[in-house]
């Protein structure tokens, strides 16, 4: 690893303008969990290292069930899962927070750094684009908001602009008969690299037995994580049914363009987001029968 600055910036302005100041040589470290292996291994380069762990902002984690999350992008995983309420809004965000490495790595590496890091096999971008989460971005002279679902844009690359960082996720308060899933393969059980993943939002109408409205994305399956959205779009109005779930599954392949490599074959990772989408609306419908009011009587 080359020598670098280092520096601790205790606000979000002093913290863009240093990344400004010192351009493409200048990396965020919020978690360190991906940043220092690139460093160490060569993948990524900088003479300015800015930690933004110290930014009260970034590390801000509120939750109201009339408002929704706010969730700081430095706020570490174990927050998150650790939440009962959260477990209970957001599950897909839960179910990925909770097998990203072990205890170790989850109590350093957060949501916000996963997406910047920008992997098509992240395991919480799925999560943020199944729940409609939005990027709030915060740059030198200005602040802006992005879809999550638009914030990669190439493996390892993202919208952020010179100067800017994300500073927080905001995502809509959870609605009556909702709930969500989120389902990996890997090969071994844990601190692994998806081969696929995907998940699942629903909403149910009164009766628990249709669906409303539905959100799928899926990793690992192409250069960025992807927004299926015919597959979405689909399952509005369909009943809450097993043959629902696997065509909505072949639905979603249709926007996986996998490649080969030493984890699996393009043709096992599509076969995969057909399973694990029916798998995470099933999942995720089940869920959402227990949010149902009246449910708990």
């Amino acid at each position: 690893m080359s020598d670098f600055q280092y520096a601790t910036p205790a606000d979000v302005g002093k913290a863009c303008g240093l990344l400004a100041e010192h351009g493409d040589r200048a990396k965020v470290l919020a978690g360190g969990t991906d940043i220092l292996v690139q460093l160490r291994e060569g993948q990524r380069t900088a003479d300015f290292v800015v930690d933004v762990k110290q930014i009260p902002e970034l590390m801000e984690m509120r939750y109201d069930p009339a408002s929704g999350l706010h969730l700081g992008a430095s706020v570490p995983c174990y927050r998150i899962y650790d939440d009962d309420r959260l477990a209970t809004a957001y599950p897909a965000l839960c179910d990925a927070t909770r097998i990203i490495g072990g205890w170790q790595i989850q109590s350093r590496a957060s949501v916000g750094g996963n997406l910047c890091n920008s992997s098509p096999a992240a395991d919480t971008i799925p999560p943020l684009i199944a729940h409609q989460a939005t990027c709030h971005i915060a740059g030198p002279d200005n602040q802006r908001t992005v879809p999550a679902e638009q914030f990669c844009t190439a493996p390892g690359r993202n919208v952020l602009a010179a100067g800017e960082l994300l500073v927080a996720l905001s995502f809509p308060p959870p609605r009556p008969g909702s709930s969500s899933a989120y389902l990996r393969f890997i090969p071994r059980n844990e601190m692994d690299i998806a081969v696929a993943g995907a998940a699942s939002w629903v909403q149910l109408d009164e009766t628990g037995e249709n669906i409303q409205s539905a959100q799928v994305a899926l990793a690992a399956v192409a250069p960025t994580p992807r927004f299926a959205e015919e597959a979405s779009q689909w399952l509005a109005g369909k009943p809450a049914t097993d043959d629902t779930f696997v065509e909505a599954g072949e639905l979603a392949k249709r926007v996986a363009s996998p490649i080969d490599d030493m984890r699996g074959t393009a043709e096992y990772r599509t076969h995969l987001v057909g399973v694990l989408t029916r798998r995470t609306l099933t999942i995720a419908v089940n869920r959402a029968r227990e949010n149902l009011p009246g449910a708990s009587d």
